[in-house]
């Protein structure tokens, strides 16, 4: 199945608020609508031929030290995993590391389980682009809501405020 791509500020009823606000600071970002029963990677890259290393996950962190919890986007390619435990947790200065639970994930960032992107996430949290998304030409990513995606390249992605690009795959 085609995927039909348009520029996403025309398309912003297919984006979570947060990301429809932000996608005008953010170049050549396009959006493609899509079954909501097929968000998740593996399905969605089976059923509209994306291949998994052009799609790229975004994983909220939750980081703790001394009694305080902060929180940290990851973005990595599908094929990969972040690597939580050691690189994430040394360079976000934590104790202790670990997924954000579900309803903390939604509950702050406005966006839907399943298409959390790192477009439009509150202001002052941390966005990890790993170096191999941060080099690619074009990468497929959540686009706040579970009935579309959005196409960027990893430079732009890169580029967003808050954004450090480090080796996060373990």
């Amino acid at each position: 199945m085609a995927l039909d791509w348009v520029p996403a500020t025309e398309r912003t009823d297919l984006l979570a608020d947060p990301v429809a606000q932000a996608v005008a600071d953010v170049e050549g970002v396009e959006v493609a609508e899509i079954d909501p029963g097929l968000a998740d990677t593996a399905a969605f890259c089976e059923q509209y031929a994306v291949t998994l290393d052009e799609s790229a996950n975004c994983v909220v962190v939750a980081a703790r030290r001394g009694g305080e919890t902060r929180y940290a986007a990851c973005m990595v390619l599908a094929t990969m995993r972040v690597d939580v435990n050691g690189v994430v947790r040394k360079h976000l200065e934590a104790r202790k590391a670990s997924f954000a639970p579900m309803a903390d994930a939604v509950e702050l960032t406005g966006m839907e389980y399943g298409g959390i992107t790192p477009l439009g996430l509150p202001g002052d949290w941390p966005i990890l682009v790993d170096t191999h998304v941060a080099g690619h030409p074009r990468v497929v990513i959540g686009s706040g809501v579970r009935r579309s995606k959005l196409a960027v390249s990893g430079a732009a992605l890169a580029g967003l405020k808050n954004a450090e690009v480090l080796p996060l795959a373990g």
